[in-house]
């Protein structure tokens, strides 16, 4: 990409062209053989190449985006004014684009947790989880213990104690879809291995009992593993009290982990995007996929997740199913969400946010291709439904909704041991006990969030850098922080509150 280019064609069939900078009406796009721009177009969004007929078909990516609300003539901004929603027939064809991942020609290591039962972490946390609403109140307290400066100084080795809160665990069905989502997901919590520990702690008359959880999710009370019920232990103090002394015990155990080379296949990773704007799919998602390329070549994990972002793109995964049912699975749960919109009386179009739409993203099929860029092109090797254990290597995805930190939440349950999150508008976000990495999808955001931001994936657009050139970026920091290295997310503390369920069925 030159640096003194105005725009940017993604594809030779495009009607569209991104716009790098702001441009005003009247300017003159020489590479786009003398295209004259009719309106102000803030930096991101789209100018009409041709004239579209109303109801025609706009494409971007070489793919459909939406379609003509009335007559746009080249030059035209095209945005939520004159472009919306609609329908059309996608080619599944299932397969017919999955290319063997080729072994990466020296194998890469990098600096983990081994767990005696064998499972690998990036971190060594202590966890204290809440079953139900009720209990969060202690949860917290119990943290905010060891929180307090010199605390955990004799435990150098333990990153911290991590409160796992939620607002969910009654009122719900005692045998539903719902309890057993919720289930699985704190189990995916309690069992994942960036926890060197767990404290499990309920309220006692909640629907969603310890015991029925532990038996659902194969959780195994033990000396690292320890249930407290406030109605057996006394009430709130008391279930602090006890909960503080079972940590203390915890500690010195924790601390004996110690860090050792690994292979990369035990890395997986949770790819995220939010606060996505029009740069999202062609520099941080693009970028993050051609780094999710070099660890499948390691032999790691990727998980790819939230359904109404992947809509209108879902084609581009089925071609990369490994076999049909997999990319069935797609499908399947496409129509679920196309279902569950109907049923409530919503649209997935609703999807992209404000500050998508200020950011120059108009519908959800724009969003979505730009989104299942940071899948890259490996095969896809499975799907799962949320927070279930993912079993193979490989680029995989996980059904969720479209808010990141119910998604990301789902990831982790699903093994997750790192997240990468792209983001246009400048989303802040950490997922304890997973590290988080940001990357920027454009320059002045990147300098104007800097705490925040890892990765400045805004030197594609400026011309700089190379998406590949990202990619290995990433792909190095994403080695970098497994190995202990401190995310900016990590740095300023976020991390806390985003424990998240994704909640179905009927709350009574």
């Amino acid at each position: 990409m030159t640096s003194t280019a105005l725009t940017i064609k993604l594809n030779e069939n495009d009607d569209v062209a991104i716009a790098r900078s702001a441009l005003t009406a009247g300017t003159v796009v020489h590479e786009l053989g003398g295209l004259v721009v009719r309106d102000n177009i803030p930096a991101a969004h789209k100018v009409a190449l041709r004239a579209i007929e109303a109801g025609g078909a706009v494409r971007r990516y070489g793919q459909i985006i939406g379609f003509a609300t009335k007559a746009i003539a080249p030059g035209d901004h095209v945005h939520v004014q004159n472009m919306a929603m609609g329908d059309f027939a996608r080619d599944y064809a299932f397969g017919t684009d999955v290319k063997p991942t080729e072994p990466a020609a020296v194998p890469l290591t990098f600096q983990g947790f081994r767990r005696p039962d064998g499972r690998v972490a990036t971190r060594n946390y202590i966890g204290v989880i809440s079953t139900v609403n009720c209990s969060a109140t202690v949860t917290k307290l119990v943290t905010q213990h060891f929180s307090a400066p010199g605390a955990l100084d004799a435990y150098p080795n333990v990153d911290g104690i991590v409160p796992i809160t939620h607002s969910f665990g009654c009122c719900i069905d005692h045998n539903g879809e719902g309890i057993q989502q919720l289930r699985r997901t704190i189990g995916g919590y309690a069992k994942h291995p960036n926890f060197a520990g767990v404290l499990i702690i309920g309220l006692g008359c909640e629907a969603n009992q310890m015991g029925a959880m532990f038996v659902a999710e194969g959780v195994q009370p033990g000396a690292l593993m320890v249930p407290l019920v406030m109605q057996e232990q006394g009430g709130t103090q008391k279930t602090v009290d006890a909960a503080i002394a079972a940590v203390q015990k915890m500690l010195p155990v924790a601390n004996e982990a110690t860090r050792e080379p690994l292979p990369i296949s035990h890395l997986s990773i949770a790819l995220q995007c939010g606060g996505s704007d029009g740069y999202s799919g062609i520099t941080a998602n693009p970028a993050l996929g051609a780094a999710v390329d070099l660890l499948v070549q390691h032999g790691g994990t990727a998980i790819l997740t939230e359904t109404p972002e992947i809509y209108g793109a879902e084609h581009l995964l089925t071609r990369r199913a490994i076999r049909p049912e997999v990319g069935e699975k797609i499908v399947e749960r496409i129509h679920w969400w196309e279902q569950y919109a109907e049923r409530e009386k919503g649209s997935i179009d609703n999807n992209p946010t404000p500050g998508n739409k200020a950011g120059g993203l108009t519908t959800i099929l724009e969003k979505s291709l730009g989104a299942v860029a940071k899948s890259g092109s490996s095969p896809l090797m499975g799907v799962y439904r949320y927070a279930e254990p993912v079993d193979v290597k490989g680029l995989v995805f996980m059904d969720a909704p479209g808010y990141d930190p119910m998604g990301a939440t789902g990831q982790i349950a699903s093994g997750a041991n790192l997240v990468v999150f792209t983001t246009g508008r400048g989303s802040c976000f950490g997922a304890k006990p997973a590290p988080s990495i940001k990357v920027a999808t454009n320059t002045s955001m990147y300098k104007r969030m800097a705490d925040d931001m890892d990765i400045n994936c805004g030197e594609i657009m400026d011309g700089t850098a190379t998406v590949e050139q990202k990619g290995e970026e990433i792909f190095k920091m994403i080695i970098e922080v497994a190995s202990g290295k401190e995310s900016k997310s990590e740095a300023l503390g976020v991390g806390n509150e985003e424990f998240v369920p994704w909640m179905i069925g009927a709350q009574m």
